[in-house]
């Protein structure tokens, strides 16, 4: 009995269909494995208040957070035309003479968690870890390693840091007639509550 040649054309369609179902499969696969937490609610304030002058400080409640909760990989966003101050004519200052953010209108960090693992997060237990990274503001990139106080409440994972800063290392000029009212160290809170993506 003779045997029936299987067409040429056949093994190729089936050949292909095969690899896209491998494709297919192995994205899922990879999207599995990748969990991310984030917001775009986050908050950023910061003081650089000196005491027996007006205070300086300011809020942005518009911020970009993302973890990656495999790597520990974490970068904030922040426009620095969002951060709010109580007093009008200091935003104005603040985004013209300072910041300048029309030139350099984003903040960001981006970084590592060192010692980070999804297993390190437990309900309602408070962690300690440090972010290795760099913070770019006003067009200048610097190193950074700073304390990220970490969570998990339900769905939610609660983030928390606060450093310092020196605007200095920026290239952020302080006029000399203003320098004695701002602090040399300017105080940032950061905080937010992550959803997973």
């Amino acid at each position: 009995m003779a045997s029936r040649r299987i067409p040429r054309k056949l093994i190729m369609k089936v050949f292909l269909i095969c690899m896209l179902s491998l494709t297919y499969i192995s994205s899922i696969n990879l999207e599995e494995q990748t969990e991310r937490y984030q917001t775009r609610i986050g908050k950023i304030s910061f003081k650089a208040s000196v005491p027996a002058f007006e205070p300086i400080e300011a809020i942005n409640e518009s911020t970009t957070v993302v973890l990656d909760l495999e790597s520990g990989n974490i970068a904030a966003l922040a426009l620095v035309k969002g951060f709010r101050f109580p007093v009008a004519l200091m935003q104005e200052h603040f985004n013209e003479n300072y910041m300048e953010s029309d030139e350099y209108p984003k903040a960001t960090i981006k970084g590592n968690l060192t010692g980070f693992t999804p297993t390190a997060l437990s309900q309602n237990i408070s962690k300690t870890f440090t972010l290795d990274g760099t913070l770019e503001l006003h067009g200048v990139t610097q190193p950074i390693s700073i304390p990220v106080v970490i969570s998990r409440t339900g769905k939610s994972i609660l983030l928390s840091s606060n450093f310092s800063i020196d605007p200095e290392i920026y290239d952020i000029k302080i006029p000399n007639i203003v320098a004695d009212k701002i602090a040399d160290d300017v105080l940032i809170t950061v905080k937010a509550e992550l959803l997973k993506k």
